[in-house]
């Protein structure tokens, strides 16, 4: 295997080479935008990983790795719009540069091109891409609306929440290292089992995640800091938090989330020192554990040499561990 900068650098060595520049010009740019914005590419690097460790030809997976990356990126294109999010990677989000019609559109054609990049596949192996692609791209409709249901919702539990993330995240990344399987050739069970290490990998990430949004250095993160908590989301410390509070607490807890005009900044840091007082981040890092460890077990169901599986096992532990 190789080291991720060299998959990344795949990526983005396609990016370059495969601008959207097309006409009507209004429409595409958007698309070219958002692209270069960068990121880690985990997902599309997460393909390109699973054809390595299955011992596929990496070039290979480099379009089904390309269309991931672009569904992904249509996605961040219309949750910036739901969510009324100012910032993405540290650069002004598509709504708010351009304007909400052109970037609904331009999303929507992002999603069009991802396809695209799969047909580049033979009838066998695009009919497999296909059923999990269309699969995980559905559910993560389903988890972002459920995710929207829970703004009104002062009843979520933990494990509907834990639901809710599976699906608007986790499935894509086990559907990464599944598709990057497949096209490296394994059985189905093989893919399985990276699909299930991927999902459950996902779950621990965005648990890290929901950590950051409001703990992060704002000037690393990329993104407005405490969003989450400005929006009301249901994430794991607010749920556990409104489980645990009591007396004075829980009344200033409920307070911020009724009130409808307040000051951002007051707010974050209101909830924070409640979300610090309850040892709310001790316990999001447990659970954050626990989905690791359910993913190290069907890691370990693998068939891959050893020196594949310790790269591999090495990025998604950095993944966990990152502070942006």
């Amino acid at each position: 295997m190789k080291a991720i900068e060299q998959y990344q650098n795949t990526i983005n060595e396609f990016i370059a080479a495969n601008k959207f520049s097309k006409f009507p010009q209004e429409l595409y740019e958007l698309l070219d935008y958002i692209m270069a914005l960068g990121g880690k590419r985990m997902r599309p690097v997460m393909v390109l990983m699973a054809c390595d460790l299955m011992n596929g030809k990496m070039e290979d997976a480099v379009h089904a790795a390309m269309a991931i990356e672009t569904f992904h990126n249509f996605t961040l294109i219309h949750d910036d719009i739901m969510d009324n999010a100012p910032v993405r990677r540290g650069k002004t989000t598509v709504h708010e540069k351009w304007n909400v019609n052109t970037a609904i559109l331009s999303g929507d054609v992002m999603l069009i091109e991802a396809y695209a990049l799969l047909m580049k596949y033979e009838n066998d192996l695009l009919r497999s891409i296909l059923n999990i692609f269309n699969k995980s791209a559905i559910e993560v409709c389903e988890g972002q609306q459920i995710d929207m249901n829970f703004e009104s919702r002062v009843d979520v539990s933990l494990s509907e929440y834990i639901h809710m993330i599976t699906l608007k995240t986790a499935v894509v990344l086990g559907a990464s290292l599944e598709v990057g399987a497949l096209i490296a050739g394994v059985s189905k069970k093989q893919a399985q089992h990276l699909y299930e290490f991927g999902k459950n990998m996902g779950i621990a990430f965005q648990l890290r995640d929901d950590y950051l949004d409001l703990y992060a250095d704002p000037e690393k993160f990329g993104k407005q800091v405490g969003g989450d908590v400005i929006a009301n989301k249901k994430t794991f410390m607010l749920i556990k938090a409104l489980e645990l509070a009591d007396g004075n607490d829980a009344i200033e807890l409920n307070k911020w989330l009724q009130v409808s005009e307040f000051n951002p900044i007051e707010k974050v840091s209101a909830i924070k020192n409640i979300f610090d007082k309850l040892a709310i981040p001790a316990l999001l890092n447990e659970e954050v554990k626990h989905y690791a460890n359910l993913a190290w077990q069907a890691f370990e169901q693998v068939d891959a040499t050893a020196s594949n599986k310790e790269m591999m096992a090495d990025f998604m532990n950095g993944l966990l561990a990152r502070e942006v």
